[in-house]
């Protein structure tokens, strides 16, 4: 059963993470914290979840691991910000200057390197010692001015027993310029053949990786971008009334209450229901419907949503984190900053990943020493600073919650909300998919279906005395006649002598004609020899009428049933077509259940089940596989938190959206085909991105270690390594960002 916690988790934003074993860490500080109860970390969010425990503790604890956090501001208050800008823009400046000074180190050596005569003439003209000078206030420049974050960093964190993908850089930069410096000040101390200098390998390690954190971190601006647009939809005026008078206020000032009035081309400001006017309302935003949707008197509309043409007055209803608005971000936000299943295991591989990546880089250098041709310690040197180079931890944590902010992000777009991360794997998975009848495979509204006259009447003559009649009463059946009369736009009379029956009918006069409404049981004195075939008719397609009679003779047959929604049929048929099966679960008769699953083509029927009784109908279900349940009323909120994944439909109530994995906004079945079709991309491109990540890595240490040497005289470049680093964790942000390509289905 999905467990829902109750207790409002805090919100960190943390900085200064930059790989999979920096998550692990920061959760495994705050889960010690005293009230804690759990913890999660999202590195593409940067961003801590947590429930339970002091705020002032929980950003000690960060602190103490080496990392800085700080509340997250209420997602209303930051317009749409988004830190990796600031990131991102720090980042250019620091590329521009590590650029600026490693372009000429590298030109030359590897000019030098590679064409002899240019070696001679860089020689003749400035004296080589004069040279590795230069080169090193250049390199020093680059290593402790823009490249200082990796020290500043990577070695504290190596010194508490805790290193991560900083202490990597650090360790391969750092011991290429070491080598270096003592080569140009101290070549005394390094055996003949062996004083060589590596400033440009330490400076393009760190000019590379730093190109690396800024398109990583424009990337993750991006990944971002379905939160800041959801935030941009909010007005920041409204026009209220106050005091009898129309002032323009900012929305904080809004409060539940007040009469807004919108004009053409505004958007509206909150939540409310219409108390004058009429349009066309654009929801496109919170439904992903492109059509325009008409609003009248008593409509609700949403706030942030786009008015398109008439004129209208609403009354507040919600302001503030309670608009829908504000609830769709904070649920996407959530779902965001939330883990799959699979991330517990990347986070424990990748936790002991960068201590055996040190170990492994020792070992190089060991064997190298030992087992390698001269100059061995320079062999060593270079092939272990390539081992430490190129790993790639950052790639591996990068690899699912990007993918995971991406996804729901677009799923939003797309009018679909993954209340919870882990709904993106399991519906997947899903074998089953279980619909309750009324409201969501329905309209949930009974209404005019069917009026079978003899041959003596007239339809509107009977419907409009019928619905006088009805007008008095306050069935279901009732109002459903009374609409049709409206919708037909017939006038109708005042009914007298009005008399109910309960659960058999009704009777009144109508401009002096005696009108009867009830079942065949309560006009049971009537002769029904002329609607006998069509009473055999309606029985066999489920539906039961009620009959109408007037002055003492039978009028009319009259059905009255609950309508299927437009697209039931065709997502049930695209169910069918990706290989699930569809069950219906209803209180209703067997006989209307059944009748109502033969017209969608649904699988399997599950009739006369009781509210109470949904929770064993879906435990028996798991049979099959994986159960999703989508329902709408209340009394679908216990069968909604059984199922392996809820999915609840927008339009249905708080308790049945509060129980859901998923929500289906504005109530279009044909978001449970949106969702599955997220869902299934989203967990392909997080296995293409942990095949990246992991078949990077699995790859490349070995041929940095020098695996090839032997057989083939190959060694790995550092600064090859370096670059192939930056665009691993490049590759994987990158590759998350098609999820914002997936197309709707349209059913």
């Amino acid at each position: 059963m999905n467990e829902h916690v109750h207790s409002k988790p805090l919100s960190i934003d943390i900085t200064g993470m930059t790989c999979a074993s920096c998550v692990l860490r920061v959760e495994k500080s705050l889960l010690k914290v005293p009230g804690v109860t759990s913890a999660s970390v999202n590195l593409a969010t940067e961003r801590a979840t947590v429930h339970g425990g002091d705020g002032d503790a929980l950003l000690s604890a960060i602190a103490k691991a080496g990392y800085t956090g700080s509340k997250t501001p209420e997602v209303h208050d930051h317009g749409g910000h988004h830190h990796h800008d600031e990131d991102a823009a720090i980042l250019r400046r620091d590329v521009l200057i590590a650029g600026v000074l490693t372009l000429p180190v590298f030109v030359l050596e590897m000019l030098s390197h590679l064409y002899m005569p240019f070696h001679m003439a860089l020689t003749a003209l400035v004296p080589t010692q004069v040279l590795w000078v230069a080169y090193f206030i250049a390199t020093s420049i680059v290593l402790f001015g823009p490249g200082w974050r990796f020290f500043k960093v990577g070695i504290p964190a190596l010194l508490r027993g805790a290193p991560e993908m900083n202490s990597l850089v650090a360790l391969g930069a750092g011991a290429a310029y070491l080598y270096s410096v003592v080569a140009t000040f101290a070549p005394q101390l390094l055996p003949e053949g062996t004083r060589y200098i590596y400033y440009e390998a330490a400076a393009v390690i760190v000019t590379l990786i730093l190109v690396g954190r800024w398109l990583e971190a424009l990337a993750k601006g991006r990944t971002g971008e379905a939160i800041q647009r959801l935030v941009r939809e909010q007005a920041k005026t409204a026009r209220v009334q106050r005091d009898g008078k129309t002032v323009e206020l900012p929305i904080e000032q809004v409060v539940a209450g007040d009469i807004i009035l919108v004009r053409p081309g505004e958007k509206i400001a909150v939540d409310g229901e219409i108390v004058d006017g009429s349009s066309h309302v654009d929801e496109s935003m919170i439904s992903g419907e492109s059509l325009p949707v008409s609003k009248t008197v008593g409509a609700a509309v949403v706030g942030g949503t786009l008015n398109t043409s008439g004129s209208f007055s609403f009354h507040a209803t919600k302001v503030g984190g309670d608009t829908m608005l504000a609830q769709i971000i904070r649920m996407v936000e959530e779902a965001q900053g939330g883990k799959l299943p699979i991330q517990g295991v990347v986070d424990k591989i990748t936790l002991w990943f960068v201590p055996a990546v040190i170990a492994l880089a020792v070992l190089t250098f060991g064997v190298w020493a030992v087992f390698g041709p001269e100059p061995a310690y320079t062999f060593g040197l270079v092939n272990a600073v390539a081992v430490l180079i190129i790993a790639c931890p950052c790639a591996m944590g990068l690899a699912v919650p990007t993918s995971i902010m991406v996804g729901t992000g677009r799923a939003a777009e797309l009018g679909v909300l993954f209340r919870k991360s882990e709904a993106l794997q399991q519906l997947r998975d899903a074998k089953v998919v279980a619909f309750d009848k009324t409201g969501t495979l329905t309209e949930g509204k009974p209404a005019l279906t069917d009026l079978i006259l003899d041959d003596d009447f007239e339809h509107d003559e009977v419907l409009a005395l019928v619905a006088a009649v009805e007008a008095k009463s306050e069935h279901p059946i009732a109002a459903a006649i009374a609409a049709a009369a409206e919708k037909a736009a017939l006038s109708l009379g005042v009914a007298t002598e009005f008399q109910s029956h309960a659960g058999n009918g009704v009777t009144a006069r109508v401009d002096g004609r005696l009108v009867s409404v009830g079942s065949q049981r309560y006009l049971g004195h009537l002769d029904f020899s002329d609607f006998a075939n069509a009473i055999e008719k309606l029985a066999d397609a489920g539906k039961t009428p009620v009959f109408a009679a007037i002055d003492d003779k039978l009028a009319a047959a009259i059905v009255v049933a609950d309508s299927i929604k437009p697209t039931s049929k065709a997502v049930i048929a695209a169910l069918h077509a990706i290989g699930l099966k569809t069950v219906m679960i209803s209180g209703d008769n067997r006989r209307t259940a059944e009748v109502i699953a033969r017209q969608l083509g649904i699988d399997e029927v599950r009739a006369e089940v009781l509210p109470a009784e949904k929770v064993s109908t879906i435990k028996a279900l798991r049979a099959f596989g994986v159960v999703a349940y989508v329902g709408d009323g209340i009394n679908d909120a216990p069968a909604l938190a059984e199922a392996d994944i809820g999915i609840a439909v927008g339009t249905g109530t708080d308790a049945a959206i509060e129980s859901a994995d998923v929500v289906l906004l504005g109530g279009d079945l044909g978001g449970v085909l949106n969702a599955l079709a997220v869902s299934r991309a989203t967990m392909r491109n997080i296995w293409e991105n942990l095949g990246w990540a992991f078949g990077y890595n699995v790859l490349l240490i070995p041929l940095a270690a020098g695996v090839l040497y032997p057989a083939f005289g190959i060694l790995l470049n550092p600064m090859i390594g370096a670059g192939a680093m930056a665009l691993s964790s490049v590759f994987v942000v990158s590759n998350a960002q098609r999820l914002r390509t997936i197309k709707g289905v349209r059913p």
